[in-house]
């Protein structure tokens, strides 16, 4: 009995060390949105669960190893143990109540998480090889997502060409994003402030590059930044050249493989390339006027630049785009000296 009630002492012992300096380190991100609070809340459980199980399982290991070693010279058979069903069944019985216990509550959480509010602000989500697109109700694109705190915000989200996942670890739910398909993520930010919406699904060379700024604002700032961009949109759709260029390259994700001051991304930088001499990789050199810019748009494979990787730049531009889109993303790089 010695023994069951030092090994006892210990495992309780450990487990509260394990728990407690596990907890202390704050390993886990902060707690952004409602979700997370009940992901959280489900995850110290089983946490605790693991720990007490670590224990379990270390302490009479090394316990026995310590104390029943085989003491030098002693050559005897050690003691013969047949079984206990007693035993057997306790800790047959303990842990299948403790799935099921588990199974109850992580599908009670998964409701939780998945709760419907009927006045949800619903924001369409484009993902694609490497870049997001954020198109709002009222009418424009960012590449940008802004939420209003408190209040619950549906993202339908479709890719266009692999399988991506969205996932901010403040905000602790991820959600597969599939090609064809339409899926839902349901999120109610609670704390204002910056966060990164990064792809949790590999989908290609550039999968570390595809984040997007994710900014939680209050509703007063939410509404005015949505206003501001309601009225650039018009303004710049309606003057078109360079102002609506801008735009586009930022709607369509551009500019997170193409940097506009000179520093190196997944492609080429735009600034000074207009009517510059640009090195190939097949070893020609060729001037950047507007029809290698628009030829660069819609077949990217046709002139690729010298120490930067072909088939990274999708092909699909040439048919998502009109053709005085593309003339005005090309004006807009012209104007990048």
């Amino acid at each position: 009995m010695r023994h069951f009630v030092i090994v006892g002492v210990l495992v309780i012992i450990v487990f509260l060390a394990t728990y407690f300096g596990l907890t202390a380190l704050k390993l886990m991100p902060v707690e952004a949105s409602a979700q997370s609070i009940v992901v959280d809340w489900m995850w110290n459980l089983d946490f605790v669960v693991m720990c007490f199980l670590f224990a379990l399982i270390i302490v009479p290991l090394v316990y026995g190893l310590i104390v029943f070693r085989r003491k030098k010279g002693d050559t005897s058979d050690g003691e013969y143990i047949e079984g206990n069903t007693k035993l057997e069944i306790t800790w047959t019985v303990i842990p299948l109540i403790t799935v099921l216990v588990f199974a109850y509550l992580g599908a009670y959480s998964l409701g939780e998480t998945m709760a419907v509010d009927p006045n949800a602000l619903e924001i369409s989500v484009t993902a694609r090889q490497w870049s997001w697109q954020f198109d709002y109700p009222e009418g424009f694109t960012s590449n940008e997502l802004h939420l209003p705190v408190n209040r619950q915000v549906v993202l339908n989200m479709t890719s266009l060409d692999v399988i991506h996942a969205f996932w901010v670890p403040q905000f602790r739910i991820r959600q597969d994003i599939l090609p064809g398909r339409v899926t839902n993520y349901r999120i109610t930010p609670i704390l204002i402030g910056n966060y990164t919406v990064m792809c949790s699904q590999l989908c290609g060379t550039s999968h570390s590059y595809m984040t997007a700024p994710v900014i939680v604002t209050s509703q007063a700032d939410y509404d005015a930044w949505v206003q501001s961009q309601v009225t650039a949109a018009q303004a710049a759709a309606a003057a078109g050249g360079p102002a609506n260029g801008k735009l586009l390259v930022s709607k369509y994700g551009c500019l997170g493989c193409h940097s506009t001051d000179g520093s190196k991304l997944v492609g080429p930088t735009w600034q000074g390339l207009y009517q510059s001499q640009v090195k190939l990789s097949d070893g020609r050199t060729v001037t950047a006027d507007q029809a290698y810019l628009v030829e660069s748009i819609v077949s990217p494979s046709a002139k690729v630049v010298n120490g930067f990787p072909d088939n990274v730049m999708p092909k699909t531009f040439g048919t998502v785009l009109t053709q005085s889109q593309i003339n005005d993303i090309v004006s807009y790089i012209e104007t990048l000296k």
